[in-house]
């Protein structure tokens, strides 16, 4: 997808001749880097989609592949609901991960992610295994780092990361190096090779000094963590709810929960694994859930988050279009992507 320019054989649906009766594909614009422009002159704030073409983590994971396909299958889905939106749509493309090279690929999207965070856009990115997540957390640490410097403790980033997922995600990444400059939280962050069950062990592993690792995972199911992660997610002061611990009666107080620990947080990155639903809704993932939790049960907490007011960034992940049926999951991640967008 070129700049200035939409993929119209994916954005297209039906016309409707009544008036109000706008649908996605007739909203979404090609998103332009602003680049040096004076601020009067810079595209009005909205969300941008960013495509992130990459299972090449769930292959070292030895997980199902297939998830490189799930950008323009989300977008499909979503070409067709009905505009609910006041603020701009745009489609900012792929970023792409052919050749095996996890790590340039995450890279390349953190750069990406940083120009809508500058504009003050939101970013919603479409996976992609999950290690799309340690992409969308390094671009909110280098967009952080370049707007603040993180000169003093209050200045660094308070980042609180939301997890919607059935595993913790916490597996030891590979250090790539180990100098002594990498644990200097202001110069960079330590360079890994992961998969999908690394990132937000990696993320941990680049929190120094001020900057602490404040994870919620909801939707854990115990039946395909290990034992060692449970206590890893205990060690690192994890917020951690279990699937079979969501239900009807407890939404409410896990909704309380959630506000109690959204409160000191000044920023709120949200990630979103598929495989957190049940197998029926979300077939096409590469690790299908036997029980999950009802997307019913988890939209009004997404909607909480949301409305916050402190969400930066949200990613999904884990859309696997070779093994969907009917295309019930990429409807499921584009359902999400229009509350997260809509008014």
């Amino acid at each position: 997808m070129s700049e200035g320019k939409i993929d119209k054989t994916i954005w297209q649906g039906r016309i409707d001749p009544e008036a109000n009766s706008q649908r996605w594909h007739q909203k979404v614009q090609p998103f332009i880097e602003n680049g040096a422009k004076a601020w009067q002159d810079r595209a009005e704030k909205g969300t941008v989609l960013l495509g992130f073409c990459c299972d090449e983590g769930v292959r070292r994971n030895q997980g199902r592949v297939g998830a490189k396909h799930a950008p323009d299958a989300i977008r499909k889905a979503l070409a067709n609901l009905a505009w609910h939106g006041r603020k701009p749509l745009y489609d900012a493309g792929n970023i792409y991960c052919d050749d095996g090279d996890l790590e340039a690929a995450q890279k390349q999207l953190a750069d990406k992610i940083c120009e809508p965070l500058y504009d003050e856009h939101f970013p919603i990115i479409l996976g992609g295994g999950h290690e799309v997540a340690f992409a969308s957390w390094s671009g909110i640490y280098w967009h952080l780092h370049d707007t603040t410097h993180f000169k003093t403790t209050e200045s660094a980033p308070n980042i609180g990361i939301i997890n919607f997922d059935a595993h913790f995600d916490l597996r030891a990444p590979e250090f790539l190096h180990t100098s002594g400059e990498e644990q200097n939280w202001i110069l960079d962050i330590p360079r890994t090779k992961g998969h999908s069950g690394t990132p937000f062990a990696q993320i941990y592993h680049s929190c120094y000094g001020p900057i602490k690792f404040q994870y919620a995972a909801l939707g854990i199911n115990r039946a395909s963590n290990t034992q060692a992660l449970f206590q890893r997610a205990k060690e690192l002061n994890t917020w951690v709810v279990e699937d079979k611990d969501i239900n009807l009666n407890t939404l409410p107080a896990i909704s309380e929960q959630l506000s109690q620990w959204m409160q000191d947080k000044r920023t709120i990155y949200l990630s979103f694994d598929i495989d957190v639903l049940p197998a029926y809704q979300a077939p096409g993932c590469s690790a299908p859930a036997a029980l999950g939790v009802e997307l019913s049960l988890l939209l009004p907490l997404i909607e909480q988050i949301k409305h916050s007011g402190k969400l930066m960034l949200a990613d999904i992940a884990e859309v696997n279009p070779r093994f969907d049926i009917d295309n019930r999951t990429a409807k499921v991640a584009a359902r999400i992507v229009h509350l997260l967008h809509s008014d």
